[in-house]
Formats: C-alpha cells, sequence, structure tokens
C-alpha cells in the first residue's frame, strides 16, 4: 500500500518538476533567439517604424536596434555612451547580452 501510494505521489509530482525545468529553460535567451530579435528590430527600423534619424547611419541603426531589443539593458550599458562611427565594443557587448538574458529570466 505504501508503494502504491508513494507511487501516487511520483506521479502527481513529476509534471510539476518537468514543468518548472522547461519553464527556467524557456525563459533563458539563446544567442539565436539574440539574433532573430535584433534581425527584426533592424527589420523595423528599415521599415521607418523608428523614425528617419535610425536610418541615418549603420552605428545609429545598431543603436536603435540595441534599444529595440531592451530600452533598460540599453539605458544601463550604453545610456551614457553610445557607440560611435568604427566603434566596435566587445565588452559592453557581452555586458548587454548578458543583461538581456538576465531580464528574459525575471
Amino acid at each position: 500500500m505504501t508503494r502504491v501510494l508513494l507511487f501516487c505521489v511520483f506521479l502527481l509530482l513529476c509534471p510539476l518538476l518537468v514543468s518548472a525545468f522547461n519553464s527556467a529553460k524557456r525563459f533563458r535567451m539563446t544567442e539565436p533567439e539574440f539574433r532573430r530579435k535584433k534581425a527584426t528590430c533592424i527589420e523595423d527600423i528599415e521599415n521607418g517604424l523608428w523614425g528617419w534619424h535610425c536610418k541615418s547611419s549603420p552605428i545609429i541603426k545598431e543603436n536603435c536596434a540595441l534599444r529595440c531589443i531592451s530600452t533598460a539593458c540599453y539605458e544601463k550599458i550604453y545610456g551614457d555612451d553610445p557607440l560611435e562611427e568604427g566603434e566596435i565594443d566587445y565588452k559592453r557587448g557581452r555586458e548587454f547580452l548578458h543583461c538581456v538574458r538576465r531580464l528574459a529570466k525575471e
């Protein structure tokens, strides 16, 4: 009788455990998801949804795309010092990605 009861409890808890595992995994933004989101933002910029200013130069387009992905993370990482023409900042790029991932988990 005890084994049957334990088995029933196990069967009841299994979906909860699987669901908890999947939900934690689901909210973590992967690199391909980040690239897809950025591509969608760039497409919106090209279609004029962010105004003419965002289409005025490649670096301004990049700043607008980052802002589109996450305004909060953009302000935190780039707000006081946006990317400038010719600048490639790998450190802040990684910080931005980590920030976006943290927000996606919340």
